[in-house]
C-alpha cells in the first residue's frame, strides 16, 4: 500500500558521488561485503547499471521533473521514451529484457499480457530485426498490455524471504493498481545477514531510480531483509510479495 515519506536527511557516507554505476556509487554498510557475480548473469548486469551524475533529478516521460527528491538517491541512466508507458512493473520487465537482449537470449524475452495471461515474445513480435529500435518497439507493446498483476502471476514466489537475491522483485497486485520494485544489489555480513538496494519506476512514466530507505536511515539507501513490512518511500510491501523470474 502507499506510504507517507518520512522526511529525514540521509547521510551520504555510503555514497561515492563520482561512482558511475550501482557498484561504484554505493558502498555497503560497515561489516557487509558484496559477493562476486559471473559477468554473464542478471545479477552482474543489475549491479553495473549506469547512473546519471550524482544529484540528477528523475524525469517524467514528458520532460517534467519528479519533485519528490527525498524518494531517491540516484537515477539510472537509461532512456524511457516519450510515452506514458514505462511505469513500475514495466521497469522490472524492461531491465530483465535488456539483460536478455544484451546477452542475446532472445528466445527468453517473453511477458504475459493481463488480458489472457498468455506470453507475447520478442522473437514472434520482431522476427529477424535485431536492432535496438525494434526491441524498444516490442517493449512499449508489452508496457501497454502487461502490468503488476500479470507480472506477479508470471513470476515465481520467493518461498523464504531470507533467500532473497539480486534480480528478485517485490510486487503487490491491487485494484486499481499495485506497485513493483526490483532488487539490484546485495551485500552480506559474517552472520549471512543481507542488505540490498532497490530501484523503481512509478506513475506517471518516469526514469528508474535507486530508492532511499525511509525507515533505517543509518544504512540508507540499503535495506535489511524484512521480518514483516518492507517500507519504501512510496509503497509498503509484505514478505510474501517477493517474486523471482
Amino acid at each position: 500500500m502507499p506510504v507517507e515519506m518520512i522526511s529525514k536527511p540521509t547521510e551520504l557516507v555510503l555514497v561515492n558521488t563520482t561512482g558511475a554505476n550501482i557498484e561504484e556509487r554505493f558502498s555497503p554498510p560497515a561489516g557487509y561485503k558484496r559477493k562476486p557475480f559471473n559477468t554473464s548473469t542478471f545479477e552482474y548486469y543489475l549491479r553495473n547499471l549506469p547512473l546519471k551524475p550524482h544529484g540528477a533529478q528523475v524525469m517524467y516521460y514528458n520532460g517534467a521533473v519528479k519533485t519528490k527528491i527525498d524518494v531517491y538517491d540516484a537515477v539510472i541512466d537509461l532512456s524511457i521514451g516519450n510515452r506514458d508507458l514505462h511505469q513500475c512493473a514495466d521497469a522490472v520487465m524492461r531491465l530483465y529484457a535488456e539483460y536478455l537482449f544484451t546477452t542475446k537470449r532472445y528466445a527468453d524475452i517473453c511477458f504475459n499480457f493481463l488480458s489472457d495471461g498468455k506470453p507475447r515474445c520478442y522473437l514472434d513480435h520482431v522476427k529477424a530485426d535485431r536492432t535496438y529500435a525494434a526491441f524498444w518497439k516490442y517493449l512499449e507493446y508489452v508496457f501497454a498490455f502487461a502490468n503488476t498483476t500479470s507480472l506477479f502471476d508470471q513470476m515465481k514466489p520467493v518461498k523464504h524471504i531470507k533467500d532473497l537475491k539480486v534480480g528478485d522483485a517485490f510486487i503487490e497486485k491491487r485494484v486499481p493498481y499495485g506497485h513493483a520494485v526490483l532488487v539490484v544489489d546485495m551485500a552480506v555480513n559474517a552472520n549471512n545477514e543481507k542488505v540490498f538496494l532497490l530501484v523503481q519506476s512509478y506513475m506517471p512514466a518516469q526514469e528508474i531510480h535507486v530508492l532511499k530507505n525511509p525507515v533505517d536511515i543509518d544504512i540508507s539507501p540499503w535495506y535489511r531483509i524484512p521480518d514483516n513490512a518492507l517500507i519504501t518511500p512510496e509503497w509498503k510491501f509484505a514478505p510474501e510479495h517477493a517474486r523471482r523470474f
